[in-house]
């Protein structure tokens, strides 16, 4: 087997490369930076739910449990 890296320049071309791949003649797999871009678009579509007083309480809410755990 041979492998290849693709700069697809043309959406025409990722098409046709897709078309391949449903006749089982090629495999296509992404690459752990493409799955890393993916997941953070997912976390920055929902970035906005939360406020930054939010986010402020939960903080120092973790931090009292620690501390609360070291004083044990």
């Amino acid at each position: 087997m041979t492998r290849l890296q693709i700069d697809i320049i043309e959406p025409k071309a990722a098409k046709l490369l897709e078309d391949l791949a449903a006749m089982n003649l090629i495999s296509i797999q992404s690459t752990n930076q493409d799955r890393l871009k993916n997941l953070l678009n997912k976390l920055r579509v929902h970035s906005d739910d939360i406020s930054m007083e939010e986010i402020t309480n939960e903080v120092e809410t973790v931090r009292a449990e620690r501390y609360a755990n070291r004083k044990e």
